[in-house]
């Protein structure tokens, strides 16, 4: 019997030689899924992708698991009812990375006075999403006078806020997560995983079904030889699908997403908030996260190259006017310490329209050569499209000949409704413990909610080498360990699978990052074998694509550690 490790060379040497049910193609939160699900039912299954595990969308979403407020007001209630049901399942099998958020619709009215009507529709809505799953919480939605919205977020201009309502949604480290359903894959149900392996072609059999995957990865090329193949590459699913069928099926309409990280001095919201943008129809997010908060989202039409969707100027001035409109505040681009721009995959309508008011719903299909492509849907739905994908994977595998010996009696029903993700066993208790062996309550929360029961293998780095307690990166909260750690167990590679996936540093400090890049390179690059040559260039790409991302939106450099001590700090009132 092979062990199950997720190591990437033990990974490649497998998928050199092993012949597997299933391959996904693409790493994001929807091939990490199918993966999961198809490897838990017992089907052999291999996970690949060109890049890092999500390097794509699944790291640049609004990182929020909900049902979707403004989907029930479009009538989607199917939708809405599937995700609030999705979120409590996350809630429960991954405590340590989903957890409740608080969210306040602030009410502003024309010279102080909103109309009755507005008020009973979004109160309506309310209702609605509390009855259609959000009641599950255990926590419903309320109306707060004006004086109690300025409390969740002073920053507030008062002029023409009449009131407000508070309601209950969950958020999550989506890229953490990405990682979590992965390694969950491949150390619990033998899945193999690997980053940074390139498809490059298909080979069909004699009836013209897909029966490998060419792939190239660390200057060689093989074939994975496979039974099935599901293609899960969000915005790049049409491009690998025209690879295996020759022709470019045009069914994905990306829309761009960006978002911008500021300090939480400056914001001071002690939760999230719904901000209506002026002379549009839509709403940002104002979400907290420790010593900054980050708004956005956008949601424009993109033409651009798939693999290098940037913040512009003009997305973030959006951003900066839509909440300097209803805040005392005034941020500037100089306030912006992070920024990042992701794709979304919608699937394309028959009509033309605002990407905005595209359904969030997914689509499986079923090519002529046998790949199934999945596509569209949401952060939170993943498991449920990953269910819906390998369903159509088992039917097809159960009418070939070549149907592995275990599903010629059975068809094995998805299992990972109740199935929690590593991580998720030990959390309750796991930052208690810390504490309890001389970590500060700080650093004990701050790694159980990344790492949950791994917790102890994080304070095992520290117990033998004390330097690795030390800051990753001045500033920001990650531990030096956690960089280790992300390279002996999470199959990071170079210094951007670090400060940009395995933690969030690059989210919150783009430049603070790029400074720190060299000496995260010395570290990682002492674990992976790196000469003193690859360990600079590996830090140089990293702070090149910073400064990329920097002009890109004409960014001035800033000093996180001063923009940290800027504002005024205040307390947190309950909920």
């Amino acid at each position: 019997m092979t062990l199950a490790t997720f190591d990437r060379q033990d990974s490649l040497v497998r998928l050199r030689s092993e012949q597997f049910d299933v391959v996904v193609v693409g790493g994001g939160i929807t091939g990490a899924g199918v993966a999961l699900d198809a490897a838990a039912r017992g089907l052999k299954t291999a996970l690949v992708d060109r890049c890092d595990f999500a390097s794509g969308t699944s790291s640049k979403s609004s990182k929020l698991i909900h049902g979707g407020l403004r989907y029930l007001q479009h009538g989607d209630i199917r939708l809405v009812y599937e995700a609030l049901a999705e979120r409590q399942r996350l809630l429960d099998n991954a405590p340590h990375l989903v957890s409740p958020l608080p969210f306040l619709i602030p009410m502003f009215g024309k010279d102080g006075v909103i109309p009755a009507k507005i008020a009973r529709v979004l109160g309506a809505a309310m209702w609605g999403y509390d009855l259609t799953g959000g009641i599950r919480l255990g926590k419903l939605h309320r109306r707060v006078t004006q004086s109690e919205a300025l409390d969740y977020m002073p920053t507030l201009k008062p002029q023409n806020l009449v009131s407000g309502y508070v309601y209950f949604d969950a958020a999550a480290d989506d890229a953490r997560l990405v990682t979590a359903v992965c390694r969950t894959a491949a150390l619990h149900h033998g899945a193999v995983c690997a980053n940074y392996v390139d498809v490059t072609g298909f080979r069909c059999n004699s009836s013209g079904q897909l029966n490998g995957v060419e792939v190239s990865t660390d200057g060689e090329t093989f074939t994975i030889n496979t039974s099935a193949v599901v293609n899960a590459a969000g915005v790049w699913s049409d491009e690998l699908q025209g690879l295996a069928e020759g022709t470019n099926p045009d069914t994905i309409r990306p829309a761009k997403g960006i978002h911008i990280t500021v300090p939480h001095s400056l914001v001071r919201n002690t939760i999230a908030a719904v901000i209506p943008v002026p002379k549009d129809k839509r709403s940002i997010f104002v979400v907290p996260l420790g010593d900054f908060a980050y708004i956005g989202t956008t949601d424009t039409d993109y033409d651009g190259p798939l693999d290098d969707p940037t913040c512009t100027t003009e997305d973030v001035q959006y951003l900066l006017t839509a909440f300097n409109h209803f805040a005392t505040t005034q941020l500037t681009p100089a306030d912006v310490t992070g920024t990042w721009a992701g794709l979304r995959p919608l699937v394309k309508a028959a009509s033309s329209g605002r990407t905005a008011d595209l359904s969030r719903g997914h689509r499986i299909q079923e090519s002529p050569n046998g790949m199934v492509s999945i596509t569209g849907g949401k952060l939170t739905t993943y498991r449920h499209m990953a269910e819906d994908t390998v369903d159509l994977v088992l039917k097809r595998l159960t009418r070939s000949a070549q149907a592995p010996l275990a599903l010629r009696s059975r068809t094995p029903s998805s299992t990972t409704k109740r199935l929690r993700l590593r991580g998720a066993d030990g959390y309750e208790h796991a930052a208690e413990e810390l504490v309890d062996h001389g970590f500060s309550l700080d650093t004990a929360s701050h790694l159980a909610r990344r790492f949950g029961g791994e917790i102890h293998a994080l304070a095992d780095l520290i117990a033998q080498d004390e330097t690795l307690a030390a800051p990753l990166i001045p500033g920001l909260p990650y531990l030096r360990a956690e960089a280790v750690f992300a390279v002996r167990s999470e199959m990071a590679t170079s210094v951007d699978d670090v400060l940009s996936r395995r933690t969030r540093a690059r989210l919150l400090g783009r430049d603070a990052c790029s400074e720190a890049a060299d000496s995260v390179a010395e570290l990682i690059g002492s674990e992976l074998g790196w000469s003193p040559e690859k360990a600079r260039a590996s830090a140089a790409e990293f702070q090149a694509s910073t400064e990329h991302e920097r002009l890109a939106a004409h960014l001035p450099p800033g000093d996180i550690l001063e923009l940290l001590h800027t504002g005024v700090e205040m307390s947190s009132p309950g909920i």
